[in-house]
């Protein structure tokens, strides 16, 4: 969930062509994109999956912990899984979130699953229109495809992702490829152009078919103004940019133009928090996630250390004036505190959705975490 800047687009019709073509299930498509909020919490509650892996663990496991989490998700209420992109990591495992959803849609029935997000610089619009169509296909009417404007990495791994001469694309080059990814996915290039007889396939070609929802992902205000201006939904990546969160959202309401997608803004914000049985053990592991992004910050990006590991590491006073601030942006402690960390965010916001991302050690912690924060709201188990 991010992007920079804050420009506007250049193909402006056409990209609000393509957002209406998003709409063509009509009010269903605002359907698949509101959530309901189940027991006593105050919006939707969704997870935002990082597939983190922690030292001492494999990928194979923190892929199995995907998989335990999407299935205690969809059994408790939560509205959604969301995988992100990201690249060159090794405390992180989603560098494919289409691979990784076709494995989440084999083990839910119900669950939504999608994109947090598809950064779309990294591939060719007609390579995400078939992938996401082959979603849809396998998973009908469960698949969100959230797009990004970043690399979901550092400049020299976004470099071999993209080949030569494309990391320093002008602004407005994200909208162009937006609308041609939409009109990929509805199948109505116009006759003449250079792309009229290429087909995604699956896709309309084939006959009626569902397509998956578009979402905006954003850190900054260019995504907030084009999900607006296009009358899309948006999320905004509040867990780790959170002074940007209520102008982000104001951009967005503010330029809000009601589509055949939604006839009222929706903004989701992702949202990081970690309940544990203890204070103490919640501490314990967000400081491992601490402790992993300042040294991702620093170009050291490893896998996620111990809590072991992470308390005995000796702090400058500067790498410990990050790790307080980044601390103080987590949602943590017991459920109670938790579910109150959360009331309180989701009435200062306004959001629409609060989207939660637990980063610890273990897929164990984390697994914990969001069956403790639907106990604390009393969400049913279904």
């Amino acid at each position: 969930m991010s992007d920079t800047g804050d420009a506007r687009r250049r193909d402006g019709a056409d990209g609000a062509e393509g957002a209406e073509g998003a709409g063509r299930e009509g009010g269903a498509a605002g359907d698949a994109i509101r959530g309901t909020a189940h027991g006593r919490a105050p919006v939707p509650l969704s997870v935002l999956d990082l597939v983190t892996v922690g030292a001492g663990r494999t990928a194979h496991e923190a892929l199995r912990t995907s998989v335990a989490i999407s299935r205690l998700a969809e059994s408790r209420g939560y509205h959604r899984h969301w995988v992100a992109e990201h690249h060159s990591m090794p405390g992180v495992a989603s560098s494919s979130p289409a691979v990784i959803l076709a494995h989440l849609a084999a083990h839910t029935s119900r669950i939504r699953l999608g994109s947090g997000g598809v950064m779309l610089p990294n591939h060719a619009p007609l390579a995400v229109a078939e992938q996401f169509g082959t979603l849809e296909a396998l998973a009908p009417g469960r698949i969100d495809l959230g797009l990004g404007r970043a690399p979901g990495t550092d400049g020299r791994t976004a470099a071999a992702l993209r080949g030569p001469g494309r990391l320093d694309e002008a602004a407005d080059e994200f909208p162009r490829r937006l609308a041609e990814l939409t009109r990929f996915l509805d199948d109505d290039f116009p006759d003449g152009h250079p792309y009229a007889r290429v087909h995604a396939v699956p896709g309309p070609v084939q006959g009626p078919t569902g397509r998956p929802p578009l979402w905006l992902l954003g850190s900054s205000g260019f995504s907030a103004r084009l999900a607006g201006e296009l009358g899309l939904p948006f999320a905004y990546a509040h867990h780790f940019s959170a002074a940007g969160t209520l102008p982000a959202l104001d951009l967005y309401r503010q330029s809000f133009r009601p589509s055949a997608v939604l006839d009222a803004p929706y903004a989701v914000i992702g949202v990081a928090a970690l309940a544990a049985d203890t204070d103490a053990e919640a501490r314990a592991q967000v400081l491992t996630g601490a402790l992993s992004m300042l040294r991702l910050r620093s170009g050291r990006p490893g896998l996620i250390p111990t809590p072991e590991e992470a308390a005995a590491y000796a702090f400058t006073p500067l790498e410990r004036e990050f790790v307080d601030g980044w601390m103080a942006n987590v949602v943590h402690g017991s459920a109670e505190e938790v579910r109150e960390g959360l009331d309180g965010l989701a009435k200062r916001t306004g959001a629409d959705e609060l989207m939660l991302t637990a980063n610890a050690h273990g897929g164990e912690a984390r697994l914990r975490s969001y069956e403790l924060v639907a106990d604390a709201y009393g969400m049913p188990v279904r």
